[in-house]
């Protein structure tokens, strides 16, 4: 699960927890009006406001269903409104009793903890304004029922909350380290294991940011060891491995951080040289050259060349007809290096050996 995922997950909760809340504070006053408790004050402004409210921001919330209510602020509105209601009803019945301070709190308990179950301050925000306005108005007659019928919803609540932030910081911690785990795979997937350059696919990758940059002349190197078959065959593929492995570090060393170095086949390199001149890049592929020459790995079976390793480089510049064409330009060029005799350079427009 990425990041916006769990915002996403996150926004969906706020959303349905708000519908249900506003559907209940409607149903409740509906109730209200059609079966009262005590018939006097049957119908109050208080309880046709909660339902016009109620009625208001459940239609807005289906039909804009991008934009988030602030749930606290909801909350606490309709809990104050019904405090009116509840004063308002008190103050109409002829005789004081208790029962209907009981059971309108009990219905405020029940809207907050059926709705906010894992929101404990929209929990609060609701049923605190009626839960005060029923405690001033019993005037301490009923307290301990007052008390349980508070005490019980809340504490479970909290257990609740505190149970959720937990699962939730659990879930984040997971999340992050398979997020941590994706990004080491994707490394990883790009990288050749046995020299530590890009792949193809690393390469793919990284040409991606260089063309969206948009600036300066790019120019693509193949490189390829020379007679290196007869090395593998001659001296095992594991003194060859090790042979790649000095050879690449050196292309590495040669060229600049921005560059882009990349094992293309076995005993194939190539190097992307970003916003470089034709010059600079012609000497940038010298210096490869040359430096895997200084590497001295003994290689009696190159003897037409050299009794040690060496390289043929094909060099062109990466114009507006794509890698697929500079990679055919240069492998040209590569191609004829190795004709005119190995460990030299050959460009794809001049191709005279640097």
């Amino acid at each position: 699960m990425s990041a916006k995922n769990w915002r996403a997950l996150n926004k969906g909760k706020h959303q349905l927890s708000l519908r249900l809340f506003l559907l209940l504070n409607a149903i409740s006053a509906c109730f209200s009006m059609v079966s009262p408790i005590y018939h006097t004050a049957a119908i109050t402004v208080p309880v046709v406001l909660v339902l016009l409210l109620s009625t208001a921001f459940l239609i807005w919330q289906l039909v804009d269903k991008q934009r988030l209510i602030n749930i606290n602020s909801v909350s606490f509105l309709l809990g104050v409104i019904w405090a009116w209601h509840v004063v308002i009803k008190n103050n109409a019945i002829p005789a004081t009793d208790a029962s209907f301070l009981i059971i309108a709190l009990l219905s405020i308990l029940f809207i907050g903890s059926i709705s906010f179950i894992n929101n404990l301050q929209a929990f609060i925000l609701h049923c605190l304004p009626v839960a005060l306005t029923i405690a001033w108005l019993d005037q301490g007659e009923h307290w301990p029922r007052v008390l349980y019928s508070i005490a019980l919803p809340a504490i479970g609540i909290t257990i609740q909350h505190i149970i959720q932030r937990r699962n939730d910081k659990f879930t984040q911690r997971l999340m992050n380290k398979l997020l941590e785990e994706k990004e080491t795979l994707n490394d990883l997937s790009m990288i050749d294991p046995l020299t530590g350059l890009y792949n193809r696919r690393g390469f793919q990758n990284r040409l991606e940011n260089v063309l969206a940059a948009g600036s300066g002349n790019h120019y693509v190197l193949l490189l390829d060891i020379d007679h290196f078959k007869a090395y593998n065959d001659n001296y095992g593929h594991s003194m060859g491995d090790q042979a790649l492995i000095r050879v690449s570090a050196a292309i590495r060393d040669a060229v600049r951080s921005r560059d882009i170095v990349t094992r293309y086949g076995g005993e194939e390199f190539m190097v992307l040289l970003t916003n470089i001149d034709a010059d600079v890049a012609l000497q940038t592929a010298e210096r490869i050259r040359q430096r895997v020459y200084d590497l001295k790995i003994l290689h009696l079976f190159n003897e037409q060349v050299a009794t040690n390793v060496t390289i043929s480089i094909g060099l062109s510049p990466l114009e507006d007809d794509g890698i697929d064409e500079a990679l055919r330009m240069a492998d040209q060029a590569l191609y004829r290096a190795k004709g005119q005799g190995r460990n030299n350079i050959l460009t794809s427009d001049s191709l005279q050996a640097a």
